[in-house]
């Protein structure tokens, strides 16, 4: 496009990974980007990718194209109002959590392009699932931008009803720490059947990777990868009883899934 003019408004983790993202891959040069971000020590972070990187909005220049805000959800209504000038040639992107589309509308104004996105912390590492909902003032021209941008973080889907962030945020969003968790319990369980902890920390990490990556690159799905693994009567046939009798499994990741929506409800109400 004619103008790849970005703003990050807050360059913390998140931003800060995303940024790193779109100057690797080449979608952004240093010179397409300004940072907004009021600690010092994540100002010049940013400032060593060779971009250009204020304290506040004060310095930005121009008529960005899309201005992003990685903030914390709490300090939206705080800092947005700063941009609302920019409201009539920019589109908005948010990676905050939880925070629903209205509330931009609200401070920016009803004519106002928004695109809500959920991300997850393998963003990080080009790894992340990425979720969009946009509303119906953002151009085709820009989502397709804008979806460029969050591919270099890793996979891009679009909903096209907000109400579904919520699931989206308890599945995608949320979904790394129940791995996490996993990897835990993997490796505890190794531990007790009398592993040295390193190398059941390591049995625990690679399988779960692998077999992640496996699914991934794979034409089968899960269940038949699951199938292709369990021999009849075999070690695996017997864990698997365990943990899909009476989809024993199945309803505990429903049960949690379920209490993570209910809360990101409950957030965006709040």
């Amino acid at each position: 496009m004619a103008n790849n003019t970005v703003v990050l408004v807050g360059c913390g983790n998140m931003g800060f990974a995303m940024l790193q993202g779109w100057l690797s891959s080449g979608k952004l040069q240093p010179s397409d980007v300004t940072v907004v971000e009021p600690a010092d020590t994540l100002r010049e972070r940013a400032t060593k990718l060779g971009v250009k990187a204020l304290p506040d909005s004060t310095g930005i220049t121009g008529s960005p194209q899309l201005i992003i805000i990685a903030v914390k959800p709490q300090v939206i209504q705080d800092i947005l109002p700063a941009y609302k000038n920019y409201a009539s040639a920019s589109a908005f992107l948010s990676v905050a959590a939880g925070t629903p589309v209205a509330l931009f509308e609200k401070i920016l104004g009803a004519q106002a392009a928004i695109i809500r996105c959920m991300p997850n912390t393998p963003a990080a590492i080009g790894k992340g699932m990425m979720v969009t909902f946009a509303n119906s003032n953002v151009q085709a021209d820009v989502m397709r931008f804008t979806e460029e941008l969050l591919e270099t973080s890793g996979q891009v889907a679009q909903v096209k009803d907000e109400n579904l962030m919520d699931a989206v945020t308890a599945i995608s969003g949320s979904g790394p720490a129940y791995v996490f968790h996993f990897i835990e319990c993997l490796t505890q369980a190794g531990i007790t059947a009398g592993l040295p902890q390193d190398i059941a920390a390591m049995l625990a990490m690679q399988t779960v990777y692998g077999a992640g990556a496996l699914a991934a690159a794979s034409t089968d799905t899960p269940s038949q990868l699951r199938i292709n693994v369990t021999s009849p009567n075999g070690t695996t046939a017997a864990a698997l009883e365990v943990l899909m009798g009476d989809n024993r499994l199945q309803n505990l990741v429903s049960e949690a899934v379920e209490a993570a929506r209910n809360r990101s409800v409950e957030l965006g109400k709040s």
